[in-house]
């Protein structure tokens, strides 16, 4: 098993609950504008960088849709429930990063989330301060499920891919860090895994605990 030098998280679903509460702020901001969304719609956005996002609702409403106005509102939507305090932290995150921490591995975030909402999301989870590193949507040409995001975090940590440990929810951030050349290990949250996502997979868990097991066995 190749020692694990630096860990690279996704933040969306991953370290944070927050898909959840984005599936809710887009179904409302479409109410608002009068829009039905049907959860099927909303979860294709799920993981997927915002002009990905903006293309998946011409292609389902038509060039006439108020793209801006829908996803003002929801991000309008989705920061009042963060605000309100219904953003909670994924289990095993803390005990990981205490874990990452006691052994001295750098880490970073790779989010397909703008750095005004990644900032603000993990500014009030007080995880923000624990990361080396935060790669968003905004620090990179192209988002996932390009490459770039993961070799840029990589980079910045000044570590190779493949002693890197990628750690994933989404499909779109598994085929990120495997075409970047990082072991992904797949924690599922509202995208269940398929057959593809599963052999590209390092490992899938249940949540980040395992991983706590699996870096200790790495690196023993």
């Amino acid at each position: 098993m190749t020692v694990v030098r630096a860990v690279v998280f996704d933040m969306d679903g991953l370290l944070l609950d927050s898909e959840r509460l984005a599936m809710r702020s887009l179904v409302s901001a479409g109410a608002e504008l009068g829009f039905d969304m049907p959860d099927a719609f909303c979860r294709s956005m799920i993981g997927v960088p915002a002009d990905r996002c903006r293309e998946l609702a011409v292609t389902a409403y038509g060039p006439d849709f108020p793209l801006r106005a829908y996803f003002d509102l929801h991000e309008r939507h989705l920061r009042e429930l963060v605000d309100q305090g219904q953003l909670a932290v994924k289990p095993g995150v803390a005990a990981l990063l205490d874990e990452l921490e006691r052994q001295g591995i750098p880490k970073a975030i790779a989010t397909s989330s703008s750095r005004e909402r990644a900032d603000h999301h993990l500014g009030l989870a007080g995880l923000g301060a624990r990361f080396d590193a935060v790669i968003t949507r905004q620090d990179v040409v192209n988002g996932k499920p390009d490459p770039e995001p993961y070799l840029k975090a990589v980079a910045t940590l000044g570590q190779e891919p493949d002693h890197t440990l990628a750690l994933e929810d989404s499909t779109n951030g598994l085929l990120a860090a495997h075409a970047a050349g990082l072991r992904c290990i797949l924690v599922p949250d509202l995208v269940r895994p398929t057959e593809e996502t599963r052999r590209l997979a390092h490992r899938v868990y249940p949540d980040l605990h395992p991983v706590i097991d699996y870096i200790l066995a790495a690196n023993s």
